[in-house]
C-alpha cells in the first residue's frame, strides 16, 4: 500500500516537517512492502529485489537533498516476521548551516520475531553552522537481527571547511525485549575542545559506527571478530572492534568518509552471512 499524506508544513515557513513509514511482511518466501505513507519530500520510489525474494531492498529518497534549519524528518519501519528488508540512500545526507532553528531527524525501527533489518546509508555531512539532532532507536525481540552503520562527516573537508559552528545533537538506542543493548549519546558545539581533544575526536572530522546484532553472538564469534580485525581502513584511520553481548562493534574515527565506507562494506561482506545467513550482495545504488 502506498499512499500520500498532506503535506504538514506552516504557510509561514519554508521548513519542510516529512514523515516515512514502512511496513515488511513475509508472504510465503517473499519479503513485501505492504506501508509505503510518505508526508513531504521524503519517499520509497518501489520495492527492489536484487538478490530474489528473500530480501526487499528499499532506497530512501529526500528530493532536496539537504536538511536545513527548522527541517524535521521522522522514519520509520517495521519488519514483520520472518521478512527481510534492507534500506539504503542513494547519496550522502546533508545538514545545512541555520540561520538559529534546529533541525532533527528522528528513525525508528522495529523487528519482530525472526526477521532482519539492514540499515545502510551513506554518509551524513553537517555543515558549518548547521544545528542538527539525529536519534535512532532499534527495537528487537528475541530472535531478531539487526546489522546498520552511520558515518558522520564534520565539516565539507573537500571545500576546506572544518565544523566550527552550531550544534549537534546525538541519540542512539537499540533495545532486545524492551531492555537496552546499546545506548550511546553526545552532543558538542562547533568550538567544543572535545573535538580536537585526544580523548574525543582528536582533530579527525568522520566518525563512524557499526552495528551487528545477534540473538546470542555464534560460536564463531571470536573468528569473525579475528576476521574483521585483518581488514583495517585503507587510510590508516583510528579504528576499533568489540564483541559484546549480542552484538559487534566496528568504530572509525579519521578523515576520509570514503575509507570508512569502503571500511564497513568489507565488514559487512564478513558478518551479514553470521548474522542473516545469506552472503553479501552489494546495493547497485552504490555504484552509481
Amino acid at each position: 500500500m502506498t499512499s500520500r499524506l498532506p503535506v504538514s508544513q506552516p504557510e509561514h515557513s519554508p521548513s519542510w516537517h516529512a514523515e516515512l513509514h514502512l511496513g515488511f511482511v513475509r508472504q510465503g518466501e517473499r519479503t513485501v512492502l505492504r506501508e509505503n505513507r510518505h508526508r513531504g519530500p521524503l519517499r520509497v520510489q518501489r520495492a527492489l529485489y536484487p538478490e530474489g525474494d528473500t530480501v526487499c531492498q528499499a532506497i530512501v529518497l529526500h528530493p532536496p537533498s539537504g536538511i536545513a534549519g527548522g527541517d524535521h524528518l521522522a522514519i520509520s519501519a517495521q519488519v514483520g516476521a520472518g521478512a527481510h528488508a534492507q534500506l539504503t540512500t542513494p547519496g550522502a545526507g546533508k545538514w545545512y548551516r541555520s540561520g538559529g532553528a534546529e533541525a532533527s531527524q528522528c528513525i525508528a525501527f522495529t523487528v519482530a520475531e525472526g526477521a532482519t533489518l539492514e540499515w545502510l546509508p551513506q554518509e551524513t555531512i553537517v555543515f558549518d553552522g548547521a544545528r542538527a539532532r539525529m536519534e535512532t532507536r532499534v527495537s528487537l525481540v528475541a530472535d531478531s537481527r539487526y546489522i546498520g552503520w552511520d558515518i558522520l562527516c564534520l565539516g565539507r573537508a573537500a571545500a576546506g571547511e572544518r565544523f566550527e559552528n552550531g550544534r549537534f545533537d546525538l541519540f542512539f538506542r537499540v533495545d532486545r525485549g524492551g531492555a537496552p543493548i546499546w545506548i550511546e549519546r553526545g552532543g558538542f558545539d562547533g568550538s567544543d575542545p572535545m573535538l580536537s581533544s585526544p580523548a574525543g575526536w582528536a582533530g579527525a572530522t568522520v566518525c563512524g559506527t557499526l552495528l551487528c546484532t545477534f540473538p546470542e553472538l555464534p560460536q564463531q564469534a571470536a573468528a569473525l571478530l579475528e576476521a574483521c580485525r585483518k581488514i583495517p581502513p585503507v587510510d590508516g584511520a583510528n579504528h576499533g572492534l568489540s564483541a559484546l553481548p549480542g552484538m559487534l562493534v566496528a568504530r572509525y574515527l579519521g578523515d576520509s568518509s570514503e575509507a570508512a565506507r569502503s571500511w564497513f562494506a568489507e565488514l559487512w561482506a564478513i558478518l551479514r552471512p553470521a548474522c542473516s545467513g545469506r552472503p553479501a550482495v552489494t546495493p547497485r545504488i552504490w555504484n552509481t
